[in-house]
């Protein structure tokens, strides 16, 4: 991933935050998204610094789409504007002043009925970048209400969370439903799957429905798929770690999201890094097996078997040829005088057929 250069019309020295972002901007924005816009601001403290999507990511503990998907939206909002190369790779950031927002906001997203099939008509909206920011008034949560299923998603919704929602996590469901065009029935997937795994947070599950929207699931059988494949990896890397009495917190499974969707890895390439981990610094660590499986992802290895010739080069590398040799001329020695790793002093050399003479002689 190239670097990417942060600039500003305006820079100085502190961080510094506009009200006119506070009072306006920051409100209607989702907490990640207003996160990922402090970092940047804070990077323009360091006059020219070169970061790029990656490094964000990992200094926030985000996903690189997340990075994208806030980045796409705060350009949507006059704040910054990307700028691309002639390869239409993004090269820099540049922050915009801080200007009151005026009639480019965009309006509450509009309630729209659902088909029989379970996708959102034809007009539904394409960007799920402001997934987490929908809100609905009391008008258009009355006419969802008036839907049977609806209700019983949220009542259902509800006892998995084992008390009532707040307004906000009812608003994203809801989204889920109307924006991204999701069925009832993968939306209840969705809540279990995440509660079965220990994540309750109403903001994991938006990250996995976007994720879906962003791979085109419409069915609960397409992410049960998913779920599967998921599963298993996430049990040969515990099992190839030693990792038991647990479960994978949020960070640890985006690595494993990354290595087996991202890179596409088999599950036999991954547990490999996992074991070489262990052996290495004999201990788990996701980062560290994650340095092992980008440097195989760089180097195009797509089977298990493509591995061994990386390590036939490495060997190649690093083996030295001796530095010692004997040459036809040289007298005749025994065993023990022969070079040996073992002795710091220089040996004795004797010609043995000069010896016998001298003995013949006398």
């Amino acid at each position: 991933m190239a670097d990417i250069t942060i600039h500003a019309s305006n820079c100085s020295q502190i961080t510094c935050i506009s009200n006119v972002f506070i009072d306006t901007y920051m409100r209607e924005a989702n907490g990640e998204y207003v996160k990922i816009y402090l970092y940047l601001l804070r990077c323009l403290g360091q006059d020219g610094c070169d970061i790029s999507i990656s490094a964000i990511a990992d200094h926030l503990d985000h996903t690189e789409k997340d990075i994208r998907r806030a980045l796409s939206y705060w350009e949507s909002k006059g704040l910054l504007k990307l700028e691309y190369d002639d390869t239409n790779t993004l090269r820099g950031i540049c922050l915009l002043d801080c200007t009151p927002a005026k009639e480019s906001a965009p309006a509450a997203p509009v309630c729209r009925a659902v088909t029989p099939e379970g996708s959102c008509d034809t007009d539904r909206k394409e960007d799920a970048s402001d997934a987490s920011c929908a809100s609905y008034t009391p008008d258009q949560m009355a006419v969802f209400l008036e839907d049977e299923s609806i209700r019983e998603l949220l009542m259902v919704t509800e006892a998995y969370f084992k008390r009532p929602l707040k307004t906000n996590e009812m608003h994203t469901i809801l989204y889920w439903y109307d924006g991204l065009g999701f069925s009832t029935d993968l939306i209840e997937y969705l809540v279990t799957r995440c509660i079965d795994c220990n994540h309750a947070s109403i903001h994991y599950m938006n990250k996995i429905a976007l994720d879906w929207a962003d791979k085109h699931y419409t069915t609960v059988a397409q992410a049960r798929q998913e779920a599967d494949i998921h599963s298993q990896a996430a049990y040969a890397v515990k099992k190839a770690f030693g990792i038991s009495g647990r479960n994978l917190v949020e960070a640890e499974t985006s690595y494993i999201e990354k290595w087996t969707g991202q890179y596409g890895f088999s599950l036999d390439i991954i547990t490999e890094a996992c074991k070489r981990t262990v052996m290495t610094i004999c201990k788990p660590n996701f980062a560290y097996a994650d340095t092992i499986l980008t440097k195989w992802h760089e180097k195009n290895v797509r089977h298990i078997e493509d591995i061994t010739p990386l390590d036939d080069n490495f060997a190649g590398q690093t083996t030295r040829p001796s530095s010692r040799t004997a040459t036809d001329n040289s007298p005749r020695t025994t065993g023990s005088s022969r070079s040996n790793r073992f002795h710091n002093f220089p040996q004795r050399q004797y010609d043995y057929d000069a010896l016998e003479q001298q003995l013949l002689q006398k």
